[in-house]
């Protein structure tokens, strides 16, 4: 799996954002199995659960052993969501690959999620941008540091560009190896999408804003995801089914589906190494897992179209995006 060449990276957010938002807590071996599976059929990153309080979110109290069973799969890139120093040090003792702290563009939600302002949490992406650096070089985690809410928030609605602009220079002054934009509460079209990454590049440079997390609440989740792509954007992240959204912003619903994400990046000709019967083999058992809870997306009702054998063996990613 790892020394295959893809062209785009899908890093699934469904064990972290799709569990959060759900009522149903998934017992610690389905989520085991999930990932396992997951893995199996390509997928090469996973946001695997989130360091945070069991207290707000009992659906991910077991993250730490999450992260132990993932770290056993060759290949994944174990990622997990922290939401301060100490949800970092809890990543880092278990071994986690890639750390996201999502800083929100919008002061109001972020202190309705993370209980921060905007200068408290830049503290705290500097205190753990030194603990990483602290470590030996081998067990030092990606670190990322998200701007949720950067294309409009439930609470606040439109975000300036100069705060966009300031939180991306000081997340990258703090220490984080990048960026990401997120569209948490699923205001995004296309034309913002490319328009937010040239703003925040503008700041940061292009090498430290290469993914997007994006929600598809009404229903322009794969649009933007082109447009990030023709823009260069090289990470996508997406959920199993649909699932996800934040609890802590109103409104905000569903992210954009992993499978119709992966079937729409191959019949480009996009490679992104992940083997779609396979997939849509695991959201049916997912779906099955979860009875009780909605899951979404068209390819796994429509099924592969007849004669289907993925992208071309020799794809230029230029002209896949019609460039």
């Amino acid at each position: 799996m790892a020394d295959q060449k893809i062209d785009v990276l899908i890093s699934e957010v469904g064990p972290r954002d799709g569990l959060q938002s759900i009522d149903t807590i998934l017992p610690l071996a389905l989520k085991k199995a999930w990932i396992s599976a997951e893995a199996a059929a390509g997928v090469r990153e996973i946001e695997v659960g989130s360091f945070v309080p069991a207290s707000l979110l009992p659906q991910l109290a077991d993250t730490a052993e999450v992260v132990k069973h993932a770290k056993t799969i060759p290949g994944l890139t174990v990622a997990v969501l922290v939401p301060n120093l100490r949800g970092a040090e809890a990543a880092i003792a278990a071994g986690a690959d890639k750390i996201t702290l999502p800083v929100s563009a919008s002061e109001t939600h972020s202190l309705r999620n993370v209980r921060r302002t905007h200068d408290q949490m830049i503290a705290e992406a500097r205190a753990i941008s030194t603990l990483i650096a602290s470590l030996p070089p081998g067990r030092r985690p990606h670190f990322e540091g998200s701007l949720s809410t950067a294309f409009g928030c439930t609470i606040e609605g439109a975000i300036p560009d100069a705060v966009l602009q300031d939180l991306a220079a000081r997340l990258v002054e703090a220490g984080c190896a990048e960026v990401g934009l997120s569209d948490t509460s699923g205001y995004a079209n296309p034309t913002q999408v490319r328009r937010l990454i040239r703003l925040v590049r503008g700041v940061v440079g292009d090498d430290r804003l290469t993914g997007l997390h994006l929600h598809n609440t009404r229903g322009l989740g794969l649009a933007n995801a082109l447009a990030g792509l023709e823009e260069g954007i090289t990470t996508l992240d997406a959920s199993l089914g649909g699932l996800g959204g934040c609890p802590f912003a109103p409104g905000a619903s569903g992210n954009i589906v992993t499978e119709d994400l992966a079937f729409m990046l191959e019949s480009m000709g996009l490679r992104t190494g992940i083997d779609l019967d396979a997939l849509l083999s695991v959201r049916r058992q997912l779906a099955q897992w979860l009875p009780n809870e909605p899951v979404y997306g068209f390819t796994s009702e429509a099924g592969l179209p007849l004669g289907y054998v993925g992208p071309p063996q020799i794809v230029r990613f230029a002209d896949a995006l019609g460039g």
